[in-house]
């Protein structure tokens, strides 16, 4: 049985919430126990299970924080979702190797998520507007 769009929504905002809150367990509770977790660019490439997503996350709550996530738009298919968001927070450690300084930072995200019928999401791949991270912390 396809989820509903509500259950996709649902499910992405706890996900964004937990990641809000810098809850490394929670964001995994999200995810299947054999999700497969692809930011586009990340320098470990694709990793598959909670515990190889866990060090992506502990890196980025690290080099991220005052996170807020304002989704723009959203498109929907049987098991899928893509979310066009718009990031907003601070840098305060070293996001994609670049000195944050704790200067404030935005930018665009793209979401392709995949959903089990348990709800949870089963795969998550993620593309970042790098040129607008390298355009406010090139200094």
């Amino acid at each position: 049985m396809a989820l509903s769009r509500a259950q996709m929504d649902a499910k992405l905002d706890e996900h964004f919430s937990y990641e809000m809150n810098d809850d490394v367990d929670g964001v995994l509770a999200t995810l299947t126990p054999d999700v497969e977790h692809d930011v586009v660019g990340w320098p470990a490439g694709p990793v598959r299970g909670r515990d190889g997503v866990r060090p992506f996350y502990e890196t980025l709550f690290g080099d991220l924080a005052e996170g807020r996530v304002e989704s723009l738009r959203r498109y929907y298919g049987e098991g899928f979702m893509v979310d066009d968001s718009l990031w907003s927070g601070t840098a305060p450690g070293r996001p994609f190797g670049l000195d944050g300084r704790g200067r404030p930072l935005s930018f665009r995200l793209l979401h392709v998520l995949e959903f089990a019928e348990s709800g949870e999401i089963k795969r998550e791949n993620v593309w970042l507007d790098v040129a607008a991270i390298f355009q406010q912390l090139k200094d």
